[in-house]
């Protein structure tokens, strides 16, 4: 699995940030996958997330585990396909609470031309792979 969801399943709660009429928007996220060599994550098409990485796709994540916190940045890129969905609900079948593949509302994304930093208190900025 790729370090950055590594991180992201240790983390637990995250936080993804977007913009809306100029303003940063910050909310708590949970699941993340990795697919196809990319890291994946969901929302739901009825939320002001979704409509604000659609009409801005620039976002950043930040979240902390074990004293470092990561920093990720990209562009999100919203994927359709029922084998995507499958593999978050693979990788978090809480989500079935929530949503089913074919519910119109289940949405997930990955992130384009991602970057991914962890930092801590006393060192250097490390890259991480995907």
């Amino acid at each position: 699995m790729s370090q950055v969801v590594d991180f992201l399943n240790e983390a637990k709660t995250y936080y993804l940030a977007t913009v809306e009429d100029g303003q940063p928007r910050v909310r708590p996220f949970g699941a993340a996958v990795e697919y196809k060599g990319r890291v994946y994550l969901t929302t739901g098409n009825h939320k002001k997330v979704y409509k604000q990485l659609i009409a801005n796709p620039k976002t950043e994540i930040s979240g902390m585990a074990k004293g470092k916190w990561i920093r990720l940045s990209g562009e999100a890129v919203f994927d359709d396909s029922i084998e995507a969905k499958q593999a978050m609900f693979d990788a978090n079948p809480s989500l079935k609470n929530l949503y089913s593949i074919d519910d119109g509302i289940f949405e997930v994304f990955y992130l384009e031309n991602m970057q991914a930093l962890v930092y801590s208190f006393n060192g250097e900025p490390v890259a991480l792979e995907n």
